[in-house]
């Protein structure tokens, strides 16, 4: 699984959807199955402007069809149902690092 640095050099929310976009167009170039996208969850520790636009837009992508599922890294984890159903899918992302870390800082897109 690819990850896709959205946050660095700390761009606007358009701008990192830009690069969201650009980052499934080639993860689907190379048919890879799924991205683990990395937006940071914000200095206040409650969610910052970048995670809560990114995590916007992946709810619109799910709906419109564009992407098949979405996990946010809280998550991520052998606990949850839906991180379980992806596992049983596409069992060679057990061995993402992030997998059991509750890690808010990132989301995993399933293409």
């Amino acid at each position: 699984m690819n990850s896709v640095n959205l946050k660095e050099g700390m761009p606007t929310v358009e701008e990192a959807r830009k690069r969201l976009s650009a980052a499934f167009a080639q993860a689907r170039q190379k048919k890879q199955v799924a991205v683990k996208l990395i937006h940071g969850y914000g200095s206040s520790g409650v969610g910052g402007a970048l995670q809560i636009g990114i995590r916007k837009s992946l709810r619109k992508r799910r709906k419109k069809g564009e992407i098949s599922q979405y996990i946010f890294g809280e998550n991520w984890s052998i606990f949850d149902e839906q991180t379980r159903d992806i596992l049983e899918t596409h069992p060679s992302l057990r061995k993402d690092s992030d997998l059991d870390r509750g890690n808010e800082g990132i989301s995993i897109v399933v293409l």
